[in-house]
């Protein structure tokens, strides 16, 4: 199988890098190696300030955007963690690795000839860290010394980090480094210092407008607070050891926000993240990229600015050197996350975006454990949908079954409310879509289609049951319910149905 992969991979690398217009522009800093930081946060979405966040104070993120170039469009080939790092840890697609199902056991090897970021840059000369930021902003402990998260779907050959900080290098070696920010990933914790009041708080209309869920949008953007805080305290770092004169910092989350029709879903708010790549010579300061770009064109990017040659089979290609245009659609997938197979695929242009679900007869969230256990806002939507009290833009996700197709016009309708798969009018823009996935799928070899052994999750089923075991003991309920959890979190909050 693997040998077939490996065909598939250089045809399709040819298949999707076809024709761009380009332009030259250097990314190394007076001839040397630059240091690059990458600075990972979990589940967010481009919810800030310099992305036009009213609510949520982040100033630190935000002097970084005007210090560099902040990315509009970047998208995900997936919203889920293990999965869309797979594949911009490889810049390939993750359907194309056999890594496209959140967490499996055992782990699957990557193809032949597929590596991962480590390896490219160690083999470069660069010094390659994976840190936490469990720190203190107002007391911070360095060097990090709790590694960073992986969390792949593959067992790599080629190892991994040197360590969870930069500062084992040898003298006058460039680093790579990661640090993962965990604060936007549920549970929440209150910023104590800026508390957010959730009347204040701008909910999508795709929710219903009921206090668990402005509360638990005010505590998101609360860890947004906190996060930006530790950003700061990272880039505090540099500047003290004096190498933020040679060091490519780049900002970007690892998927969109956690919250249902977000996080694990093909939806913008679950694939959309920020970024933003500040270049320690001032150029293209407060500059705005409109491109379109995939997650997998981080790593060839960041390959290009350390000197570092694409390999041929990368599905990923750099955005240093493309011009007004750098891809024309971008795709994304949705398979297995938690206990239940699903299959969903995306393919997006600059304004439109075609879903299709292969298994229309399950509910978007079939009994997705995790979320409910986690997410206030989705025992109210799921209550509210039970009493028949949800409007057409909130009643899909509390519905029983999935459409076939869905098609959205992201200019007129960036919430992704009103499905156009029916509308006459746009029949041949669903047929190029549906054509143009297909192809993907064949090029890519999408292993999607194939059955996955339930044996391979049986010990993620198994980490579930645990939790949510401890979980209800925490919340002093017998049964994991929407009934039980609608409850809970309005006791827990000190709601009434009369708020």
């Amino acid at each position: 199988m693997f040998t077939i992969i490996s065909l598939k991979l250089r045809i399709s690398s040819l298949f999707l890098a076809v024709g761009l217009p380009a332009f030259c522009m250097s990314a190394t800093l007076s001839g040397s190696q630059p240091n690059i930081l990458w600075i990972i946060a979990e589940d967010l979405s481009p919810d800030l300030g310099c992305y036009g966040e009213t609510v949520a104070k982040t100033p630190h993120i935000d002097a970084l955007a005007a210090e560099g170039v902040r990315f509009t469009q970047v998208i995900g080939t997936s919203s889920v963690c293990s999965v869309n790092r797979s594949a911009f840890h490889t810049a390939m697609y993750q359907t194309s690795i056999a890594s496209q199902n959140h967490r499996t056991d055992p782990r699957p090897m990557l193809p032949e000839g597929v590596r991962t970021l480590p390896a490219y840059f160690r083999a470069a000369g660069y010094y390659v860290s994976n840190g936490a930021g469990a720190f203190d902003p107002d007391n911070p402990a360095w060097p990090l010394t709790v590694p960073g998260k992986v969390d792949w779907n593959f067992s790599a050959p080629d190892g991994g980090f040197d360590g969870p900080d930069w500062a084992g290098r040898a003298d006058g070696q460039p680093f790579f480094a990661q640090i993962n920010i965990a604060e936007t990933h549920r549970d929440w914790t209150p910023d104590k210092k800026r508390p957010i009041d959730p009347a204040d708080v701008t909910i999508p209309p795709y929710y219903p407008d009921h206090p668990l869920v402005r509360k638990d949008w005010a505590s998101y953007l609360e860890e947004a607070q906190i996060l930006d805080d530790k950003v700061a305290t990272i880039l505090q770092r540099l500047e003290d050891e004096r190498v933020a004169d040679n060091t490519i910092v780049f900002f970007f989350g690892d998927n969109g926000r956690p919250f249902c029709r977000g996080k694990i879903f093909v939806y913008e708010a679950g694939l959309r993240v920020p970024l933003i790549i500040r270049y320690p010579d001032g150029r293209q300061a407060g500059s705005v990229d409109d491109r379109l770009i995939s997650m997998i064109d981080l790593l060839p990017t960041t390959m290009e600015m350390a000197g570092i040659a694409r390999p041929p089979h990368f599905h990923g290609k750099s955005f240093l050197n493309s011009g007004p245009i750098h891809r024309s659609v971008v795709y994304a997938a949705k398979d297995r996350v938690g206990s239940f197979p699903d299959r969903i695929r995306a393919v997006r242009d600059t304004r439109y975006k075609y879903i299709r679900n292969y298994r229309p007869e399950m509910p978007y969230l079939p009994g997705n454990r995790y979320s409910l256990l986690m997410h206030p806002s989705l025992a109210a939507l799921l209550m509210l949908g039970e009493r028949g009290e949800l409007n057409a833009a909130q009643q899909p996700f509390a519905a029983k079954r999935k459409p076939v197709e869905e098609l959205y016009d992201l200019q007129n309708d960036p919430w992704e409310i009103h499905n156009l798969a029916a509308d006459p009018a746009q029949h041949d823009r669903l047929v190029a879509f549906r054509a143009q996935l297909e192809a993907w799928i064949e090029f890519t070899d999408d292993q999607g289609a194939e059955p996955e052994p339930e044996s391979s999750y049986v010990p993620y089923r198994n980490w579930l049951d645990d939790l949510e075991r401890d979980y209800l003991k925490r919340y002093g309920l017998d049964a994991l319910t929407p009934e039980n959890m609608y409850a809970y979190w309005m006791q827990h909050y000190g709601y009434t149905e009369s708020d």
